[in-house]
């Protein structure tokens, strides 16, 4: 093994059987990979999907595991997060002339892996000019519609200063 993977800090957590579907649970897995800890918990408490709940508790507690371990928080990225099938349900309704159509719910087995590196930069950095670079696309966008307003008067001057025969031999089907 390299010396790399040997320096660097482990903790894994799994939660096997979730109520989820895997597919829909994999949307979400795949937003935080690669994301560091905290910013990983702010996409998923912000997320509306079910599962990022469940992805969420998963990492809190993998979080927890390392704490434990006496892990640095600060440089604790998700490096990997599997989202594998678990066992189905399998149910019947019954539907029209005595049919039986079968019903698969589905489970799955969700795992973690955490890892805590010195020198990783964030995924995803911080705009700290937010607010000055709104005002100034507002601005563009403003400046933009007042020259459109007055390329809009300059015609109709234009089409009043035209002289008779030419509106009166205009096409009218334009």
């Amino acid at each position: 093994m390299s010396e790399a993977l040997i320096n660097t800090k482990i903790q894994k957590a799994v939660l096997r059987y979730a109520r989820i579907a895997p597919r829909k649970a994999r949307l979400v897995a795949n937003l935080i990979k690669g994301l560091s800890v905290n910013e990983a918990e702010a996409q998923l408490i912000y997320n509306t999907k079910r599962a990022s709940k469940i992805i969420l508790k998963l990492i809190q507690s993998a979080k927890a595991g390392a704490l434990a371990k006496k892990f640095d928080l600060n440089k604790l990225y998700v490096k990997n997060i599997l989202v594998n099938q678990g066992p189905m349900f399998k149910r019947y309704l019954p539907r029209a002339r005595g049919v039986a159509t079968p019903i698969q719910k589905k489970t799955s087995h969700i795992e973690v892996i955490l890892i805590e590196k010195d020198n990783v930069k964030p995924k995803y950095t911080i705009i700290q000019n937010k607010k000055s670079k709104v005002k100034k696309e507002a601005l563009k966008q403003f400046k933009e519609k007042k020259d459109l307003e007055q390329n809009l008067e300059d015609k109709k001057q234009k089409k009043s200063q035209e002289g008779f025969f030419k509106k009166f031999f205009r096409r009218k089907s334009v």
